[in-house]
């Protein structure tokens, strides 16, 4: 089993919220907060894809590195 996520030399975790039976997670060696989740098994990697993506594109925009 993959202990994380991984796009574009970014990884992401995932982890289960027992109170509200969501998986969530969040980019990895960030400082700024990108945040994702999902209520089944298949839709947190694909908003961790689409997190990546918006957040290169806004740094991007912004003619900033990723941090």
């Amino acid at each position: 089993m993959r202990q994380s996520l991984q796009r574009e030399g970014h990884h992401g975790s995932v982890e289960f919220g027992a109170e509200d039976r969501v998986l969530h997670g969040s980019l990895l060696g960030m400082r700024d907060a990108v945040v994702y989740g999902g209520t089944d098994a298949d839709s947190p990697e694909s908003n961790f894809h689409a997190a990546v993506d918006e957040c290169l594109a806004f740094c991007a925009e912004e003619g900033k590195m990723p941090e």
